[in-house]
Formats: structure tokens, C-alpha cells, sequence
């Protein structure tokens, strides 16, 4: 991790840990869940690899503690929302800091997500029905005055950080 980081022009997706939070809970954003048409639930780590579900999509299906996170099948706790813990014993908005080093903040009030729920039915050859927010696939980035960028970035102090959101995609999932 970068002690200088310095922002990219191109952001790059990030499948596995984005960052760690202050207390050294890795940030995980993303499930290994996809869609699969088979299995019981819906869903499999061996599913349809174009339709991720979405962890706060599916509420009581994967797991999450009062903190947003759970352990992995293999053995990690992680966090896939704002910790509770940390908003409360900081006193800071600072609870932790990506992989390109560059710090994320929780400011709910003030950094708005620039995602929103897609329109619509999701197309034939995915999941059946409308776009509900039961995949990330069912969001896209349309960004907006005073809304944060694709990653979730934006600037506090004149310094570019990511911010983890009370809305999709709650954890950054893309890093410059």
C-alpha cells in the first residue's frame, strides 16, 4: 500500500479486498455468489459469472452481523458495508484506507453514491424479472452534480479518498 498515493486515470475493478478498514477488517464489496438457474437458492459460486449477487440484495441469505460483515467459507471476516463499530468509537470519518492507498471515509450526509437502480426488465439469458437490486448488475453509474465517481471517490480536504455509502455500491468496488 502506496504511503504517497497518486490517482490514475483509469479506474480498475476489484474483485476481492479493496482496502482495510482502521481496525484491520478487510473491505470485500463483492460476493461469490452469481446467478445459477439450478441451484436451490438461485444462487452458486459456480453460477452464471455476468449477474454477482448483491449481498445487501438478498438480506438474510448470506449471512451479514450487525457490522456488515461475516466470515467466508474461507475463514475471513470481512466487511461488506459501513462496520457499525466504527462509526461509533472513532470520532472520525476516517475508518480505513484502499489498496492504492488512498484513505475511505463514511460521511453519509454528505457523499452521495453516483449509482442508481437500472429501469426495467433485466434482459433474456439472466436472471428473470426487473432490475431490483438482487445483483450488481442491476445498477449502473450515472454520476451527477455532488455525487461521488464511478469508485466512490471524491475529495475531502482537497484530497482525493473513496467514501463507503449507506447505498449501492456501499464499498467502492473499482480503485484508481
Amino acid at each position: 500500500m502506496p504511503l504517497k498515493p497518486k490517482r490514475g486515470l483509469v479506474p480498475k475493478s476489484i474483485k476481492g479486498t479493496v482496502g482495510i478498514a482502521v481496525n484491520g477488517v478487510p473491505f470485500r464489496p463483492n460476493t461469490a455468489g452469481f446467478w445459477d438457474s439450478n441451484a436451490r437458492l438461485g444462487h452458486s459460486r459456480h453460477g452464471n459469472k455476468n449477474w454477482s449477487l448483491e449481498i445487501f440484495g438478498a438480506p438474510g441469505k448470506l449471512g451479514l452481523d450487525f457490522n456488515n460483515g461475516h466470515v467466508g467459507r474461507a475463514g475471513l471476516y470481512h466487511y461488506h458495508g459501513i462496520a457499525n463499530s466504527l462509526t461509533r468509537t472513532s470520532g472520525s470519518s476516517l475508518v480505513g484506507y484502499a489498496g492504492d492507498g488512498f484513505e475511505i471515509h463514511y460521511l453519509p450526509v454528505e457523499r452521495k453514491t453516483g449509482w442508481q437502480l437500472k429501469k426495467g426488465m433485466r434482459p433474456s439469458g439472466g436472471p428473470p424479472g426487473i432490475f431490483d437490486g438482487s445483483y450488481s448488475e442491476d445498477y449502473e453509474f450515472v454520476g451527477g452534480e455532488n455525487r461521488l465517481d464511478q469508485c466512490n471517490g471524491g475529495k475531502i480536504l482537497g484530497k482525493y479518498a473513496y467514501f463507503i455509502t449507506d447505498n449501492y455500491p456501499f464499498i467502492p468496488r473499482c480503485l484508481y
